[in-house]
């Protein structure tokens, strides 16, 4: 006991030395000590979900107000009485589907066509898949010259340019890529102004439908941005038989935020 009066603590050992199973909830007030936190651990069915309540009134923009009852409320909730999540409007669910619509109509040829580039690009089974526009080609054109600049081996890297341009510029550096008109037509040519504008939707989208098309034809996926160079080639550590890392099916890099958008594991 602290003082006498506290909570006991003990080490990491002791306190699950009885333990077969352990749940860990990592959570840390949204609000900072203006607004006072409570956690109440409630017996029931398993569940993994932190689920959120608030003295607010989920059918207003209020901030939160202590003469009020909690209720529940969504995760992206804030003390200002505004939501991070708001559902999308019928004007942009619609923009997704026709953006759904066209690779879906388009998957089976999409796969036959990357089929031999993969086959031709694959080590040990792997594949490095970026995805640029030509916005980001010097970006591009950074990573593959400080690659080859330090005898890295970048013949398993996979482009995948959402324009003409961008496709030129890969060939031209001497790394495979792959660019279908049709199916990146909407994606701007130029750089996104700001984190989470049109054009940095646009490309996120375009490397979720990167990353599917590649692991559908049965392949590993070492997806990366173009904004950074390697220090070794990260693929030794993921073959590595001998590394703690091996038998995991999916790694993420931490994205460093630790805002409720990233929750809970800020993987990037």
């Amino acid at each position: 006991y602290e003082d006498g009066t506290g909570i006991p603590k003990f080490s990491a050992a002791e306190a699950t030395a009885n333990c077969d199973a352990l749940h860990i909830v990592s959570t840390k007030s949204m609000f900072g000590p203006s607004v006072p936190q409570c956690l109440a651990i409630v017996g029931e069915y398993p569940s993994f979900h932190v689920k959120a309540w608030m003295r607010a009134n989920p059918k207003d923009l209020k901030p939160v107000s202590h003469h009020l009852p909690l209720v529940p409320v969504s995760r992206g909730k804030q003390s200002n009485g505004l939501d991070q999540f708001i559902s999308p409007s019928a004007m942009h669910i619609n923009l997704n589907y026709k953006l759904l619509k066209t690779y879906f109509d388009t998957v089976d040829d999409l796969k036959k066509k990357l089929k031999p580039i993969l086959q031709k690009v694959a080590t040990n089974n792997s594949v490095v898949v970026l995805v640029c526009n030509f916005g980001q080609a010097d970006l591009l054109a950074n990573f593959i010259c400080a690659s080859k600049a330090k005898g890295l081996d970048v013949s398993n890297v996979l482009v995948f340019a959402t324009d003409q341009a961008t496709y030129d510029v890969a060939t031209t550096l001497g790394v495979s890529s792959y660019y279908d008109e049709a199916l990146f037509e909407a994606v701007p040519e130029n750089e996104a102004k700001r984190y989470g504008d049109k054009t940095f939707r646009d490309m996120m989208y375009a490397k979720v439908l990167a990353v599917q098309l590649v692991n559908m034809l049965g392949y590993d996926v070492l997806f990366q941005d173009v904004d950074i160079v390697w220090w070794r080639n990260p693929l030794e550590l993921f073959h590595d038989k001998d590394s703690n890392l091996y038998d995991f099916d999916i790694l993420f890099q931490d994205d460093g935020a630790r805002s409720v958008r990233y929750a809970p594991y800020s993987a990037n």
